[in-house]
């Protein structure tokens, strides 16, 4: 498995997507710059906005990505603030999450796609999720993650930080903590900090 798509768990609250190996626990992706509970606050207009988005889906589309292997893309102009998409899978337990990756890891599967949503839950995108899996590191994303309440469930939300461009690649900043083994960045910003670490 390569370096890119390595990652563990998330800080309770931050929401951060992270992928494979349990072997590299610090390697974290973060949603938000800022998280806490500015990350996950819900307000009518996320609520409204989340009904809209089911009814009225983005349009977007995966594609080989200059990022990294396989990127998602916008179809049609999104403005800044707007829902994106949601993130998708299999809600779990922390200790479920665990497991899942050290067998995704001893199996080969090369990538897993796990979202902390809290302490002990997990969105599992790795076999039952949706496009928002192939979400791509950038150090100057156009979009955040944040997790939201909608009768009574927590969900991982993708949002439009800026106006996004038809054709356009989604990207947020992953976020991992500083650490000794540094995982290269293939973003391609002018502001790209070399490392995901």
């Amino acid at each position: 498995m390569d370096a890119r798509r390595r990652g563990a768990q998330a800080a309770a609250g931050a929401g951060a997507v992270v992928t494979a190996a349990a072997a590299n626990p610090s390697a974290v992706r973060s949603a938000s710059p800022s998280v806490g509970s500015a990350a996950t606050a819900t307000g009518e207009s996320d609520i409204f906005k989340f009904n809209q988005l089911r009814v009225r889906k983005k349009q977007l589309r995966f594609a080989r990505s200059s990022i990294h292997a396989w990127g998602l893309f916008a179809m049609e102009r999104i403005e800044a603030k707007e829902m994106v998409i949601e993130y998708i899978g299999e809600v779990v337990r922390q200790k479920v999450a665990d497991h899942r990756e050290k067998m995704y890891e001893r199996s080969g599967i090369g990538s897993s796609y796990l979202f902390r949503i809290d302490d002990d839950t997990v969105i599992d995108a790795t076999k039952k999720g949706n496009v928002a899996r192939f979400i791509n590191h950038c150090c100057a994303p156009n979009c955040i993650a944040r997790v939201i309440t909608v009768d009574g469930e927590k969900k991982i939300v993708i949002y439009a930080k800026q106006d996004i461009e038809e054709g356009e690649e989604i990207t947020y900043d992953y976020k991992f903590p500083i650490e000794v083994d540094k995982i290269p960045c293939l973003c391609g910003s002018p502001f790209c900090r070399g490392t995901l670490n």
